[in-house]
Formats: C-alpha cells, structure tokens, sequence
C-alpha cells in the first residue's frame, strides 16, 4: 500500500532537507552527518534501501575537512557534498512522486502490524471502532487502559483468550520467547 499523500510525509522530507542545508556548515563533519543520515534513510525507506549504501560510500580523502581546505583539496570536499546532496534530493523526489511506501518498513514494523491484524481480526467491527476512538481520544493513558480494558472484558474471557492465543502463536512472539 503506497502513501501518496505528500503532506503526510512532511516532516520525513523536511529531515532530509535538513541534513542537505548541514552539508553547506562551516564546522561541517562528514561521518557524523553520514551516521545521522543513515538513521534518517533507514526509518523512512528501510535499513536495506540503497541510498544508506550509496551515503555510506561517501568518502573523505583525510581525516577531516580543515585538513583538506589546508591543503587545496577543496575540490574533493565539494564533490563529495554534491553527492551526498544528489543522494538526498533523490529521496525526497521519491517520496513526493511515489509516497511513503510500507515496503521500506522494518522488519519489526511488520512483525508489529502482522500483531496487529491478528488482533485486530479477532474482533467485531464495533469494538475496532470503539478501540480506534480510544487510542485517539486526549484522554490520560491511566484513562485509556481503563478503558481498553473494559473493552477486553466485554469481549468475555474466550475473546480475550482467542485475541491472547493468536498473538502467541505469531512466529516472532515464538523466537521470542523462546529466546528468553
């Protein structure tokens, strides 16, 4: 399922923008803005997405930048930048002409949404609903649990054990658990 609302993804596009304007600070460093960027790639496209490869590629000639201005080596720098800025406008052009996709999910995303629809499926359309408007209300979370739980014990305890039981036999709840 593709998201193609470019509003929705705002605040992931304006992070990418951000770390394009970092590239042009005085006190600019290279790994750090790498290592920030990376994290940014991989929680909007995935941690297997090709641009955290191509970020991940971008080299320095030494070790730091005041190094290279000291020894004429401003050319490197700037090409350097340049594609560290191509890798991002790419990005962004991507999510504003195809969306957020959920296939750059996590694989613990999915893990957790597949935990969800399970749970999900096990209840009445209503009670989806009523949960839906809970998880949204302003209430406190101390409200929220309380009513959650009612909702639970409406469902009876076969339900709530149905709800329990196909959460357990998800396959990551199995590694899990068998892990501890």
């Amino acid at each position: 399922m593709s998201l193609n609302f470019t509003a929705m993804a705002q605040p992931e596009i304006k992070l990418l923008e951000q770390q394009i304007a970092r590239l042009n600070e005085k006190d600019f460093d290279l790994e750090a803005w790498k290592k920030y960027t990376i994290i940014v790639l991989a929680r909007i496209f995935g941690s297997k997405d090709e641009k955290i490869r191509q970020v991940e590629q971008l080299e320095s000639e030494f070790s730091s930048w005041s190094l290279r201005d000291a020894s004429g080596n401003k050319s490197y720098e700037e090409r350097t930048k340049k594609l560290a800025k191509e890798i991002l406008t790419a990005a962004i052009d991507e999510i504003r002409v195809f969306g957020l996709s959920e296939s750059g999910m996590d694989k613990q995303d999915q893990n957790l949404e597949d935990i969800l629809n399970i749970m999900l499926d096990e209840l009445k359309g209503s009670q989806v609903k009523q949960l839906k408007q809970i998880l949204s209300s302003r209430e406190s979370k101390a409200e929220k649990q309380r009513k959650i739980k009612e909702l639970l014990e409406e469902m009876g305890e076969k339900g709530a054990n149905a709800v329990l039981t196909s959460i357990l036999l998800h396959p990551v709840m199995g590694k899990l658990i068998t892990k501890q």
